[in-house]
């Protein structure tokens, strides 16, 4: 080999490493941009990771905060409906006269009830004295009636 031919392959060569060389610069600032993007979002991440837990702190006290407010409005509501029904359970002179009242008028209408009772009785033992077996059905029935209205 001569000289030039020499030359000539090693400008080769070095053209070669030369190109190589810039390829490897290129994606070697590639990779970096790459790498300085994912820098960029792992620190955003771990902000908002930071911002979040801050978050998920705060709605947890809240959380603890409404549960005890939970109980006790609930202790509350139960005192209160305690009272209401102590209060309901004693009766007012208003209640115990309407109640009284109530009473008196259902005892009048069994009074009323039986009078037209004995009365029809007395109608049906009138029309039919000379059947004392029909009698019977009718006052035993009549006295099936008034037991009902005794309940």
């Amino acid at each position: 080999m001569t000289n030039a031919e020499t030359i000539s392959k090693l400008n080769e060569a070095l053209e070669q490493l030369i190109t190589g060389y810039e390829v490897l610069q290129n994606s070697y600032e590639e990779l970096q941009d790459k790498n300085d993007k994912l820098n960029n979002e792992n620190d955003n991440l771990k902000e908002k990771i930071a911002f979040l837990e801050e978050e998920k702190r705060d709605l947890e006290d809240n959380v603890n905060v409404l549960q005890d407010n939970t109980e006790k409005d609930s202790g509350n509501i139960s005192s209160m409906l305690d009272k209401i029904e102590g209060l309901l359970n004693k009766k007012s002179p208003s209640t115990a006269f309407s109640n009284t009242q109530k009473t008196e008028e259902k005892v009048e209408e069994k009074i009323e009830v039986r009078d037209s009772m004995e009365e029809i009785v007395l109608e049906s033992k009138d029309e039919h004295r000379s059947d004392s077996s029909e009698n019977k059905i009718d006052l035993n029935r009549m006295a099936s009636l008034l037991n009902g209205f005794n309940n």
